[in-house]
């Protein structure tokens, strides 16, 4: 059984094991560009196979799935999986990346109208990273804050108490309404 001094106990050591800005966005520049850079060869690869547009779509979504566990083990100090309401959060900030990576794409083709490869792969980059940098402040500030998670139970101002606090207070209020019956 958690007691309040055990929950005070671990919300100190998850506090002092969260990474500082710095820390957490080399750590995303880290997990999120490798993932970022195996996603692009991967569009470019499938984009031959299917429109590219497609092909921007499931690659976004698989490396999405794949980032936010990184992200949430390793860059933000989570130190476990992303919950279904981080990756729904994280896919959120996805389709705002994907939306801006296809526009660089669509743009880049109204420019040129048969783009080399490497040219692709630098105004995809370049899409990406500047979408990375937004992503990086949603996640940190929004997604994964340690604020957001613990007060979220405790604004109604009421916190569920130990079951044995709530047991025992059920006892003794039950002997206080036999005698006053």
């Amino acid at each position: 059984m958690e007691t309040a001094q055990s929950r005070s106990r671990s919300r100190s050591r998850q506090r002092a094991t969260q990474p500082g800005a710095i820390t957490a966005f080399a750590r995303f520049v880290a997990c999120g560009g490798g993932v970022g850079l195996a996603s692009s060869f991967a569009v470019g690869a499938l984009g031959s196979w299917i429109p590219w547009i497609l092909a921007n779509a499931l690659i976004t979504a698989v490396s999405t799935l794949l980032a936010t566990e990184l992200h949430s083990r390793f860059t933000f100090g989570a130190g476990g999986r992303a919950s279904r309401r981080q990756h729904a959060q994280s896919a959120g900030s996805a389709v705002a990346a994907y939306a801006v990576t296809c526009v660089a794409m669509l743009a880049l083709r109204q420019l040129v109208s048969t783009p080399d490869p490497a040219l692709e792969q630098v105004v995809y980059l370049s899409a990406s990273a500047f979408a990375g940098v937004a992503r990086f402040a949603v996640l940190r500030l929004v997604v994964f804050a340690r604020s957001h998670s613990h007060a979220a139970g405790t604004r109604g101002g009421a916190r569920p108490l130990p079951a044995t606090v709530a047991r025992t207070a059920a006892r003794a209020n039950a002997a206080e309404l036999c005698r006053a019956a």
